[in-house]
């Protein structure tokens, strides 16, 4: 009995041991966390750069020397304007912090040209160079089917074998700019559908084509160049930025990020690739087993009609008759779905059936309020009834 209490006691005095251990164990980590957060929260108040930031501050005199030329915010020798004045930080633009730490804005320094940078390990994304270069060769780059974006240059960081830089023209994410019209909005669509069609006919699967990886080249919708943090305010923020309709200046759509494509030999008529998670999550044949490899192709087409139906069918009025073939695209059951061939198809069957009144006609949110509607509106009818004296097309198309 005597020993039963004595291991009793012990294994108390065990799990007390080990309560107290886990205890310590959790104020330390919450303690870490509490750090981090108020470190987060000194960076965002006092401007200073953050661990992604500075990473690109470190480069900034090689770029400089590869030929691009860095916001003045990551000059090694920057101080920021704002100090020693009344100055709002948040107003000025050297207070405009990047989005992503992987992605950085830079000017080619050869021609001014404005061109974004991304950052790439080789190791985790092995093909994204690769494929892009692909598409810029000779015999594809000057096609107009192709909506892949244009590759300008791919760098290798100096003492890091791993990491390269890709460079590419500076672009704006396609839905950031409010469409106008119908036909606008059916020529974003054709371009997207050309574009999609092209890279599976040259056998690559996008397999991440969600709607943050369709963008739109820019430079000529805006009167002058927009900030590329917030588009809304001129490059050097004195000012809100202006900006054309898409039917005064038609924009280019393109295809990016290729971190998770893959190109397949022209004699793989059915490749089969293990199921792997992009932006989108509601990829139908991804919800059960992940351990069965699949044809990657029908995927991309369930991404591209999801885009549809959640930039336009859900949020906007006036899409009835694009439900069918976005129904067909998005399909549960993968080999039911068109091939993109076949979506290319069905879109331009749809697309010839528009009236010119129709494609005219103002997209509407579903959420749009009355004042907003009217100002819309009015604004819309002066620009609309100008295009049809001048005889400007209802689908806005880029010159050949």
């Amino acid at each position: 009995m005597i020993r039963t209490l004595f291991t009793s006691r012990s294994k108390r005095d065990e799990i007390k041991a080990e309560e107290a251990a886990e205890l310590e164990r959790s104020k330390a980590l919450r303690a870490q966390k509490e750090l981090a957060a108020f470190g987060a929260e000194h960076e965002r108040r006092s401007g200073a750069l953050s661990s992604g930031e500075t990473w690109w501050s470190q480069q900034y005199q090689w770029l400089r020397g590869q030929g691009y030329l860095l916001r003045p915010r990551y000059s090694p020798d920057w101080v920021p304007s704002w100090e020693g004045s009344k100055r709002v930080p948040s107003d000025c633009e050297d207070r405009q912090v990047i989005r992503f730490s992987r992605i950085m804005d830079a000017t080619r320094l050869s021609d001014g040209l404005y061109v974004s940078l991304k950052l790439v390990e080789k190791s985790e994304y092995p093909h994204e160079a690769e494929i892009g270069l692909y598409f810029m060769s000779s015999k594809l780059a000057s096609d107009p089917k192709n909506h892949c974006v244009p590759f300008l240059e791919v760098l290798s960081v100096p003492d890091d074998n791993d990491k390269q830089i890709i460079v590419m023209p500076l672009l704006l994410n396609f839905v950031k700019l409010r469409f106008d019209t119908f036909g606008e909005v059916i020529e974003c669509l054709r371009q997207l559908f050309e574009g999609l069609l092209f890279m599976h006919n040259h056998h690559v699967a996008h397999r991440d084509c969600m709607w943050m990886n369709i963008m739109m080249d820019a430079k000529d919708l805006y009167v002058e160049p927009y900030h590329p943090v917030k588009p809304h305010m001129k490059r050097d923020f004195s000012g809100l930025a202006s900006h054309y309709t898409r039917t005064q200046r038609p924009p280019k759509y393109y295809i990016i990020d290729f971190g998770l494509s893959r190109r397949y030999d022209a004699s793989e008529e059915n490749p089969r690739e293990y199921p792997i998670f992009g932006g989108d999550k509601t990829v139908p044949e991804f919800q059960n087993d992940s351990n069965v490899p699949l044809n990657p192709f029908p995927t991309d087409v369930y991404y591209l009609g999801n885009v549809i139906r959640e930039q336009f069918l859900n949020t906007k009025t006036g899409f009835e008759f694009l439900k069918s073939l976005v129904d067909d695209m998005v399909q549960n059951d993968p080999s039911k779905r068109p091939t993109m061939e076949q979506a290319v198809e069905q879109f331009d069957t749809i697309r010839q059936s528009l009236s010119t009144w129709k494609l005219r006609s103002r997209v509407t949110a579903r959420d749009e309020g009355p004042l907003e509607h009217m100002y819309h509106g009015a604004a819309h009818w002066r620009r609309r009834i100008g295009f049809i004296v001048k005889r400007v097309s209802a689908v806005p198309r880029l010159p050949q």
